[in-house]
């Protein structure tokens, strides 16, 4: 069995944190010529969403931005990294078109636009035993998406992690080449993140609507399981 497994250091830093994670099996993943538009206009709808939450006239003093920029002060981090849900709205308040990557991406992008909420998400045949959510020793293997050269994970950063290496670091700032969404991936686990019970409500209606719509598109029943101070890990396969 493969578990997701909450370190006690991170509930040591965010003590009212929680998550909600969504196990997808079975699932058809494949990309559709035909449903391009359809995503097209999905991301489109999301990004409109995600302006609502940007009220203040400079980026940086949106509520949502600050949390996770106060968040990400709280362990080391590479220089320049922001939470993936800051990376999202800047790209939604800049205008900037999202254009379709594969179904499940494309459903838990538009989500955690529509609701502000870092989500992301990892193929469960490439995790190699538990995924951890912990602090890094420092060293931890990883290749980012797109990249070709290693990437060690900090000493003191937070990441997610297997006994292969880093997973994804600083939360869910950047992700690993080796556990992507793929058009070939059939299990995977999506992870939504909340720093305190006003995001738990929204990633609490966040993960029913990503249900949901997982099974709009994808034709899938998503398993929810919820992770909390109390409840620090989940079996995920």
């Amino acid at each position: 069995m493969k578990q997701f497994v909450v370190k006690p250091e991170v509930w040591e830093l965010f003590p009212e944190a929680s998550f909600k994670v969504l196990v997808v099996n079975g699932m058809d993943n494949a990309v559709s010529a035909d449903k391009t538009a359809e995503f097209q206009q999905l991301l489109a709808a999301a990004a409109q969403q995600a302006r609502t939450f940007l009220t203040a006239d400079v980026f940086s003093e949106n509520e949502v931005v600050q949390e996770w920029r106060a968040a990400f002060t709280l362990f080391k981090t590479k220089k320049g990294a922001r939470s993936s849900i800051e990376a999202l709205l800047k790209r939604a308040n800049q205008g900037r078109e999202f254009m379709p990557i594969n179904p499940l991406v494309d459903v838990y992008n538009s989500v955690s636009l529509s609701y502000a909420v870092p989500c992301g998400g990892e193929d469960l045949a490439m995790i190699d035993g538990d995924l951890v959510l912990g602090i890094a020793a420092g060293g931890e293997d990883f290749l980012p998406l797109g990249s070709e050269e290693n990437a060690p994970a900090l000493e003191g950063e937070l990441i997610y992690y297997d006994d292969k290496g880093a997973v994804c670091r600083c939360f869910n700032w950047r992700e690993a080449e080796r556990t992507m969404l793929r058009e070939s991936t059939t299990d995977a686990i999506l992870i939504m993140e909340a720093l305190n019970p006003h995001q738990a409500e929204r990633v609490e209606a966040a993960m029913k609507e990503l249900q949901r719509l997982v099974k709009e598109y994808l034709n899938v029943d998503g398993n929810v399981l919820h992770l909390d101070r109390q409840q620090t890990f989940v079996t995920i396969a």
